[in-house]
């Protein structure tokens, strides 16, 4: 005899193909069930949506600030520290990278399942912000005096070592590039090899020699 957990609303190729009617459950089975039609008898099979998905909370750091959202994944994906993916909030729809996994009041791993996840923390790296350290150029102001700035990017621009960047009216040779600790395909902290290259949202901090003629004229 079938119970109330053994009916379903589903739409019958015979007599309902485009409104749900209630099934009774014959047989259960890996995705599909076997159903009878309550109302003309018909047997057929149907494919059954399990729910496959969990919400699990997200921080999001943007330029010093966050805000909190959402995501749903399935309960045995694994996610790690450095990891990206798609956050669509109210705020905005962005690229983010995991920083942190929250798995226990204050306790954190490198890796987990999302079923053991209790916060992901994240920061964006869609659009971000690279700061930017540069000397004079020979011969044009004191070796010791830098100044620094700010440079607003894709996060996919492509910084290489021994090239000349040009944003306005700032111009400058890259000369060396610190890497963010959550960039694990770079080999080491800081790149100053020529050629060595870097994403925009994978810099902690640039170093640059100047290009300009004017920058360096109140010193």
């Amino acid at each position: 005899m079938s119970t109330p957990q053994d009916r379903i609303a589903v739409e019958c190729p015979s007599c309902s193909p485009a409104e749900p009617t209630v099934h009774e459950v014959l047989k259960e089975g890996s995705g599909h069930h076997t159903v009878r039609c309550t109302e003309c008898g018909h047997v057929h099979k149907v494919r059954i949506e399990t729910e496959t998905e969990i919400e699990r909370d997200v921080v999001v750091s943007q330029d010093g600030e966050s805000f909190s959202t959402s995501v749903d994944a399935p309960p045995e994906e694994t996610i790690a520290v450095g990891e990206e993916f798609i956050v669509d909030s109210e705020e905005a729809i962005m690229l983010v990278r995991i920083t942190g996994i929250e798995v226990g009041p204050e306790q954190r791993t490198e890796e987990a399942t999302i079923e053991d996840v209790d916060t992901i923390w994240t920061r964006a790296v869609d659009n971000v912000t690279v700061k930017v350290t540069v000397n004079p150029k020979e011969g044009t102001g004191d070796r010791e005096s830098t100044r620094s700035f700010e440079l607003q990017l894709p996060g996919d621009h492509e910084f290489v070592v021994g090239e000349t960047e040009s944003f306005g009216d700032e111009e400058f040779d890259v000369k060396a590039i610190q890497v963010r600790q959550d960039a694990p395909e770079y080999r080491h902290g800081k790149l100053d090899h020529e050629g060595d290259m870097v994403y925009a949202k994978d810099v902690k901090r640039l170093y640059g020699t100047d290009k300009t003629t004017s920058a360096w004229s109140a010193w």
